[in-house]
């Protein structure tokens, strides 16, 4: 698991997906959620305006689990997917 650190309130589930990487471009963000079962606290999320707030866990198939942590917590740089 990698945590993710946020320095607002929350992160929006694409934004998240842009960031580690898992998806190109914003836009590719909707069709990845149709396509992958994405889980956010073990519910499937195919809404990319999801608000994720520190606590939340995201798993994305083949790529790997992300935790949010609020600023100042421990934070992997994100990138490559988990091996």
């Amino acid at each position: 698991m990698r945590d993710v650190e946020i320095d607002g309130e929350f992160i929006t589930l694409g934004q998240l997906l842009k960031l580690t990487r898992c998806v190109p471009t914003g836009g590719a963000v909707k069709a990845f959620l149709r396509e992958r079962s994405v889980l956010v606290n073990a519910v499937r999320e195919e809404r990319r305006g999801r608000k994720l707030r520190p606590g939340d866990k995201v798993e994305v198939p083949g790529v790997g689990t992300f935790r949010i942590v609020g600023g100042g917590g421990a934070s992997d740089a994100p990138g490559a997917p988990e091996t």
